[in-house]
């Protein structure tokens, strides 16, 4: 009895090593990667939602719901940021960077673009998820419009039905899909104002780094992963993934075309979207604290880590 208990010992002292060994070999490797990454002096930080954090402990700036564990916040941290300048909110959208926003008749921020100056040296921006909706609701309306679609057509695309216009073909009796509302604003609206911005960006500040985040995996491509999981049809579960992708596309080229970095979010958070056993991005009844939809804190600690990525 006593020859077990000695190896078993042996074993939890080789466990304990090793986690330890690693542990360091993390911590060094960690330390070696942001030192390659100079100090910003002044690191701006500019978006929606997404980039706010809404609805992650813990919350200021009101009807912003700008969390101190937002993508930014890690990343001025992180870098020793000699200044940190957070003015996302919930809600932007991209006229939001040059315009007050408002919630209703309540100023909830001020134009983003105003927190841009000439010694700022980086800058992240998260935006356009919420120009896919003509109203003010943003990605709101468009969560709204497919769960109440999905309880009066669980089977069918209600969602993509009203965004994606099309006919009944009696010859071939089917139904055709015509022009998609999303994805025309993505080419037509979003992508052209972001490009703007980009440039209003360089033009108040030089000398900065600009980053342009993409939005992470909200959904997965496979929409029967949501059944029973999410108040969304598997159809329209496919046909949103599809947008975001689109939008991401876009975002990706915008960037590369106007002086920018864009950073991919959606890579390191696939597989643990709202439908996942393990979800970064929460659903329609979050299970940790977050707005439906949205990233929690592990989703945004992912995302901080692929912005110092593209940083290095």
């Amino acid at each position: 009895m006593l020859r077990p208990a000695r190896n078993s010992r042996r074993l939890r002292n080789s466990s304990v090593l090793a986690a330890v060994a690693v542990g360091a070999a993390l911590a060094l490797t960690s330390t070696t990667a942001q030192a390659a990454i100079p100090a910003p002096k002044h690191y701006v930080a500019l978006g929606d939602s997404y980039a706010a954090g809404a609805g992650v402990p813990g919350q200021s700036a009101g009807l912003c719901l700008r969390s101190d564990h937002n993508y930014g916040h890690l990343v001025a941290a992180s870098l020793e940021a000699g200044a940190y300048t957070d003015v996302t909110c919930a809600a932007a959208k991209v006229k939001a960077m040059t315009q007050p926003q408002y919630d209703a008749f309540i100023r909830v921020n001020d134009p983003q673009l105003d927190s841009v100056t000439a010694d700022t040296d980086l800058v992240t921006l998260g935006i356009g998820g919420n120009d896919l909706a003509a109203s003010d609701l943003g990605l709101g309306e468009l969560v709204a419009t497919c769960i109440a679609g999905a309880t009066v057509n669980p089977l069918g695309t209600p969602c993509k039905d009203v965004y994606h216009h099309g006919y009944w073909d009696w010859n071939t009796w089917s139904w055709q899909y015509g022009n998609d509302d999303l994805a025309e604003r993505v080419t037509t609206t979003i992508a052209p104002q972001i490009a703007t911005t980009l440039q209003q960006i360089h033009a108040k500040a030089p000398g900065a780094r600009v980053l342009l985040v993409g939005y992470p995996s909200v959904l997965p491509a496979d929409g029967s992963a949501c059944i029973l999981r999410q108040p969304v049809t598997p159809g329209d579960v496919e046909y949103m993934y599809g947008v975001l992708n689109k939008l991401n596309a876009a975002l990706k080229s915008t960037a590369a075309a106007n002086g920018a970095t864009y950073v991919d979010t959606a890579t390191p958070t696939r597989g643990h979207d709202v439908c996942s056993d393990d979800r970064w991005i929460e659903g329609a009844l979050p299970g940790s604290p977050a707005v439906p939809f949205h990233p929690n804190a592990t989703g945004e600690q992912v995302m901080a880590n692929a912005v110092l990525a593209a940083l290095r």
